[in-house]
């Protein structure tokens, strides 16, 4: 598990767990389901009025976001943050990826929904095809087994909802295979994120070994290659077998003057 940003009713601004430590706090946390599924049989309702079942929508590696579409500040933060991202990343919308948001407040309505997607496309600033962005409302049994699934654990407080914020990462098939915490996303992470999803890869290993060799550049917002990390890594590993080589043969030579 790793460390959730939380929302809270309380206040309009993302907040840390506590300590950044993992998992669920008060009712309220995201528990990682690395290589779970979620219930492709659950039905919902699309920003058009249609029902669909998820299965139905799965047919590219998916970026899930649960948030509600009243929320004061915070869930505008983390779809805003998702949408700027996504203007940056280097994949086709509807080849490479698409996104589903899902509200978790079933008294929410395809109005909402709809205000909510018009907001998200917005904030692309660019053309984006609006069937691969879908905005979705449904009843507490279906949003529940989602949550439930992903291991997205809210509480309602009034009309409001403590819940945590980031994002799921699904393979067409609908297995969970990587969660990126936070409102605050790299393209390249999600780059690395839909390569996974697209075989199925569950966690970040492809990003871990990329992200090892790379350095994020803040100014030029993009990652760049690290010679001097690589090269000294590999200088340590290289004089790490010459030493180990030197004691082997050591040993054999005095072993041989024995016999």
């Amino acid at each position: 598990m790793a460390g959730a940003v939380l929302c809270s009713a309380e206040s309009s601004s993302p907040a840390a767990a506590p300590g950044g430590l993992a998992g669920v706090f008060d009712g309220v946390g995201i528990e990682q389901h690395l290589g779970a599924f979620v219930p492709l049989d659950a039905r919902f309702t699309l920003e058009d009025g249609s029902r669909v079942v998820l299965r139905d929508l799965l047919h590219a590696p998916t970026v899930l976001a649960l948030v509600y579409y009243k929320c004061p500040n915070a869930c505008d933060y983390l779809l805003t943050g998702m949408a700027g991202v996504l203007a940056s990343v280097e994949a086709v919308p509807g080849k490479d990826y698409q996104v589903i948001t899902l509200t978790i407040d079933p008294r929410e309505t395809t109005v909402d929904a709809l205000k909510a997607k018009k907001i998200g496309l917005e904030s692309i600033q660019e053309p984006f095809p609006a069937e691969d962005w879908r905005f979705l409302t449904g009843d507490e049994q279906n949003i529940r087994a989602v949550a439930d699934a992903i291991g997205f654990h809210y509480v309602r407080e009034g009309d409001d909802f403590d819940h945590p914020l980031g994002l799921v990462i699904l393979s067409p098939q609908g297995k969970i295979v990587r969660y990126m915490l936070g409102t605050d996303f790299l393209p390249i992470d999600l780059k690395m994120s839909f390569m996974e999803a697209s075989t199925g890869t569950v966690g970040p290993t492809i990003a871990k070994v990329i992200r090892f060799c790379l350095s994020y550049d803040p100014q030029k917002h993009r990652y760049v290659f690290n010679t001097l990390k690589v090269t000294g890594i590999v200088t340590l590993a290289l004089a790490a077998g010459f030493v180990l080589y030197l004691v082997l043969s050591g040993r054999r030579r005095r072993a041989a003057r024995r016999v």
